[in-house]
């Protein structure tokens, strides 16, 4: 599949105590490649993974996926943090990184430390957007698009969701069913994210089942990531929606220096 790639060296990873690290953004794509290769060979075992996980899981499958492909990309360079729930998901491995993983060699069981890991690193979160409710299909005599359907002629928006309002050096994924299987479309990157890039904490309601408490990324957040878009799926449909959601034209001027295949 052939990509749009934004014509950046390095991007800024900051940690809790104000210092940084600059990291290359190869990886980020050459990972696309590895997720779309390991998609395919999950297919040949005629396993309808889509269907098994359903659409909220397969969100979390998709960027669980990534991250590994990103793992495998950067040889070294990060490490999936130990806890499911801890911050951030992918470890930077720099001389600071390697050194506090060794401080910690005794207490990998332990969450604490790894919540957030002080020599910090990346987040991952991915989204497959919105499209309009059933009624609405319904009252244009059509039917909402199922799993497997690609669904970017009828996408109205996208945000990242965090349990927190401090997550920051965000890797956020835009993804899509192309030719019936999930396809990251867009990787975005920001270092820039706030509280005024999150909302309010929406805590889960009595008798509402396992939800968790919640903070929705808000429309300034949104235009923080796309002003740092590193990979696009180069279609006019995606880089149009993702320039009108915006409000910008930046994937419509096509300012990446040609494309590349993933």
């Amino acid at each position: 599949m052939r990509y749009l790639k934004r014509q950046i060296r390095e991007i800024r990873v900051l940690r809790e105590d104000g210092t940084s690290h600059d990291v290359s953004p190869e990886p980020f794509g050459a990972a696309i490649a590895i997720f779309n290769e390991r998609i395919a060979r999950l297919a040949e075992f005629e396993i309808d993974i889509s269907r098994l996980l359903g659409m909220r899981n397969l969100s979390a499958f998709v960027g669980e996926l990534y991250g590994a492909s990103v793992i495998k990309a950067a040889d070294g360079l990060y490490r999936k943090n130990p806890h499911q729930d801890g911050y951030p998901d992918l470890l930077l491995m720099d001389e600071n990184g390697q050194a506090a993983w060794a401080a910690l060699a005794r207490q990998l069981r332990d969450k604490k430390p790894f919540s957030p890991f002080r020599a910090g690193g990346i987040e991952i979160k991915a989204t497959v957007g919105s499209v309009p409710g059933p009624q609405w299909f319904q009252s244009k005599g059509m039917e909402k698009p199922d799993i497997g359907d690609q669904r970017i002629t009828f996408l109205r928006g996208y945000d990242w969701k965090a349990h927190h309002r401090g997550t920051n050096n965000l890797l956020g994924l835009l993804w899509d069913f192309v030719r019936g299987r999930p396809c990251i479309v867009a990787v975005f990157y920001s270092a820039k994210l706030g509280k005024a890039e999150w909302g309010e904490i929406i805590q889960p309601r009595e008798g509402g089942g396992n939800t968790t408490s919640v903070s929705i990324m808000t429309r300034l957040g949104v235009r923080k990531m796309y002003d740092g878009w590193l990979y696009v799926l180069d279609a006019p449909e995606y880089r149009g929606f993702l320039d009108r959601h915006n409000g910008g034209t930046e994937l419509q001027a096509d300012l990446a220096s040609g494309g590349i295949e993933l």
